[in-house]
């Protein structure tokens, strides 16, 4: 007897509770960033401050499973805000390397400042014990939809 109606339902179940999540979460963070900040623009600069190096936007498209066009326009308003340093490659000057500016460490850190708290609030209402216990399951989903692009 097959087993996948059940596990049909169960996968859309999973993935509908997941696809609800972010988008909860999604909007309540953006009302907690910094006036301007987006989500996506934190994201780039959290990726920079703790990465410590340049990035090439190409780089970063593929680290975000995102366009270079989307990254492009991420990366303008970022420079046009002073959150990041955009300079050509000296070897090769049809590329461009990425890195964070003091502003943008700034930035990066009112942000963290203000959404900390939400997630650490949900986290507690929740139980470290049980949030340690799917980590390793969500990651493996995220390896597993990786692997697959």
């Amino acid at each position: 007897m097959s087993d996948r109606p059940n596990t049909d339902a169960l996968s859309v179940a999973l993935f509908s509770e997941i696809f609800m999540a972010d988008q909860l979460a999604r909007n309540r963070l953006t009302k907690a960033l910094p006036k301007g900040m987006e989500i996506s623009h934190f994201s780039v600069l959290n990726h920079l401050a703790r990465a410590g190096e340049e990035r090439s936007p190409a780089q970063l498209a593929r680290a975000f499973h995102v366009t270079r066009g989307a990254m492009t326009n991420t990366l303008n308003k970022l420079e046009w805000a002073g959150h990041i340093h955009i300079r050509p490659d000296w070897d090769d000057a049809r590329r461009k390397f990425v890195s964070i500016s003091p502003a943008g460490t700034r930035a990066r850190d009112a942000a963290l400042a203000a959404i900390a708290p939400i997630l650490s609030d949900i986290v507690e209402a929740i139980g470290t014990e049980r949030v340690k216990a799917a980590l390793p399951v969500l990651r493996e989903m995220r390896i597993r939809l990786e692997d697959e692009n």
